[in-house]
């Protein structure tokens, strides 16, 4: 990106010389330099700029005050890149005459921003924006310059702890590695490599590749190629969901033909099926249009998807967005919008990270204080949903050069980013640091394990919601494996959340988890989930049933459940069931049938009070009759504490 902001100095500082060369007398009348001046314009223009540098180095020779050649001088040199040397032409041009051509100062303040000499630059930028008759334009870009250098020396003089670790050879290689990505039991690790092959008579062409690793009990494995998705054409920029099973990536338009697309990238998806990803496909309109869209990162609420696209304005400029869009219940994507006005600029945004907590977003630009080129940011979301403001991770993970995607750790407590900084493997290699407190998204833990038919024991591709007790929110939408029946749900910790299993033909699946205490994925839960079918005798505990204590009115948090339970009993309309209610041992035989039977009747009235006919059901309380587990502890008495639901008839 830097060479971006270069062209764009280049193409100023061109544009000024021909406005000024071509409205105002020179400032010099020596015959000889004006001569070698001439020269040095024609060889710039083409392209020849050795020699046009040294043309107008004569002119300079044969005319020492002469302030346009210096100009010019800066000018080649810029777009040679020897930005020190520019930064030289530029002071003996206002030396000669500080006011004569006051975009001099904004010149050379932008090429020592992009060296990283920000006090010099701030000085240089806050010059300018004393002149009158400045462009609006560059008035504007100057005072937000001044912003930057501002956060840059600040940040240089409080460092943040940044101790990046290579990740390896399982990962990194002699060719290039960068794009990572991980699922949320920090077990599997996918990124893109770029290869280099010799083709026909010798020559040498690049590709990018997917490879994936898992981690062992030695560190991370070999990584190996995603064979199914990898071709003869680039595959980069991916995405994968949380729990492994979705592919998000970019495909480009080639002569190749590898991939059909609506314009010049497009962003693919592929499910897993087994061990194996299925055959990609376009996500098409609305996601996919004529524009440039890449770099996906999947929510893991396995419904939200963060992209980046190339917005055009009417002027002929182009900027970076950020878009966000999410699939509905009739499984189309909605209309693309910017993620939000906090977050993307009139500059550029890109490589956009949503953490798995669902909370917290990392992306880069350069249109908010930064160190230069492109910044990493972060923001949270705040309580009424939308984004807080950025937040600069801070020097020297940010620097005055580029840095690009970041990927934290379903923990938080790790980031990974690629750099081709010295000791490693080869060109870029990803990299692995400890990220400070400050920075960090909420941790998040998970669920794992397979759902399968109780009776056969047959992998089944199930349905997955999580959703949050307080609020009632979904936060996770997923489907297990349709090949072996393996889910992960990522669990943002510090809350209270339901967990429903559902698939048609089979009785849905009920769990809590309460996670208020739990602090990161090394508290995980390993649970298989073994579905009934939908048969007479077979019968399931409503564990988001809720009550408080010796009292038999429903809590508000047992809605959710309910809602549930009357969504099976209405798409399975033949059913007739019985509610029934359990108590512990604590208290008298009488007042613990009483209550059970009250807490029965409370869920047979709900379901009746919202459409459930009274000639399909029953309700029965057992007091502490029929245990299933022994009394003897606080976890055994709370299993016993229970709301049944059991099927009685099926037409």
């Amino acid at each position: 990106m830097h060479m971006k902001i270069i062209t764009s100095l280049f193409f100023l500082l061109t544009l000024s010389c021909n406005l000024l060369f071509g409205q105002r007398e020179m400032t010099s009348s020596v015959p000889k330099a004006l001569r070698a001046f001439e020269t040095s314009t024609r060889l710039y223009d083409i392209r020849q700029n050795e020699k046009a540098l040294e043309a107008v180095e004569e002119a300079i020779q044969a005319d020492h005050l002469f302030i346009e050649a210096y100009m010019f001088k800066a000018n080649i040199l810029t777009d040679m890149k020897q930005l020190e040397k520019a930064i030289d032409a530029y002071k003996d041009a206002i030396a000669i005459n500080p006011d004569f051509f006051p975009n001099n100062f904004y010149s050379m303040a932008k090429t020592e921003y992009l060296l990283g000499r920000y006090t010099d630059a701030k000085a240089h930028f806050e010059k300018f924006v004393t002149f009158s008759k400045i462009k609006s334009n560059l008035l504007m870009n100057a005072k937000q310059y001044i912003l930057n250098c501002t956060f840059a020396e600040q940040a240089i003089r409080n460092p943040i702890p940044f101790a990046p670790v290579n990740m390896g050879a399982g990962i990194n290689s002699a060719h290039q590695e960068y794009f990572p990505a991980i699922t949320a039991d920090g077990k599997t690790f996918l990124f893109t490599r770029r290869l280099g092959t010799i083709g026909l008579e010798g020559s040498f062409t690049e590709q990018e590749d997917f490879y994936i690793s898992t981690f062992g009990k030695s560190g991370w494995n070999n990584a190996q190629p995603i064979q199914e998705i990898n071709t003869i054409d680039n595959e980069g920029a991916a995405s994968l969901s949380s729990d492994g099973q979705y592919l998000f990536f970019i495909g480009c338009d080639n002569d190749l033909d590898v991939r059909q697309t609506n314009g010049s990238c497009d962003i693919f998806l592929s499910k897993k099926n087994g061990n194996s990803f299925n055959k990609p496909r376009n996500l098409d309109v609305p996601i996919n249009t004529g524009s440039w869209e890449s770099m996906p990162s999947f929510s893991s609420d396995g419904r939200t998807l963060y992209f980046v696209r190339v917005i055009k304005e009417k002027s002929g400029a182009s900027q970076y967005d950020i878009m966000v869009t999410s699939i509905g219940e009739n499984s189309q994507w909605s209309e693309p919008v910017s993620v939000s006005d906090k977050i993307n600029t009139p500059m550029d945004e890109m490589y956009a990270f949503i953490h798995p907590d669902d909370q917290t977003i990392y992306f880069t630009s350069n249109g908010h204080p930064g160190m230069g080129g492109l910044d990493i940011f972060m923001s949270k979301r705040l309580p009424d949903g939308s984004w807080g403001e950025p937040i600069n991770l801070g020097y020297p993970i940010n620097t005055k050069d580029d840095e690009n995607s970041l990927l934290v750790s379903p923990d938080g407590e790790s980031a990974f980013f690629s750099s081709d900084r010295p000791g490693g493997f080869g060109g870029l290699d990803i990299y692995q640091f400890p990220l400070y407190e400050k920075m960090r998204p909420q941790p998040v833990t998970y669920m794992k394990g397979k759902v399968f038919d109780i009776e056969n024991k047959k992998p089944l591709s199930a349905s997955f919601e999580l959703i949050d007790l307080a609020t009632g929110k979904t936060v996770v939408s997923s489907t297990s494996n349709i090949g072996n029946g393996e889910f992960l749900v990522a669990l943002p910790t510090g809350k209270s959340y339901a967990l429903n299993v559902s698939k048609d033909s089979y009785l849905f699946y009920s769990e809590n988890f309460e996670l208020k205490n739990v602090k990161s994925n090394k508290d995980p839960f390993i649970k298989d989930v073994p579905m009934k079918p939908i048969k007479a005798g077979e019968s399931m505990v409503l564990k988001n049933i809720f009550f408080d204590t010796d009292k038999f009115e429903l809590k508000d948090e047992s809605r959710i459940e309910l809602k549930k339970l009357i969504s099976f009993l209405m798409k399975n309309s033949t059913v007739k069931f019985e509610i029934s209610g359990h108590t512990d041992n604590v208290g008298g035989k009488e007042y613990n049938q009483a209550l059970s039977e009250r807490r029965a009747r409370s869920v047979f009235d709900f379901l009746l009070a919202n459409g459930i006919p009274a000639t399909r059901m029953v309700s029965k309380g057992f007091g502490d009759t029929k245990p299933v587990i022994e009394n003897n502890t606080d976890a055994g008495r709370a299993q016993n504490r229970r709301t049944e639901f059991m099927i009685t008839e099926v037409k």
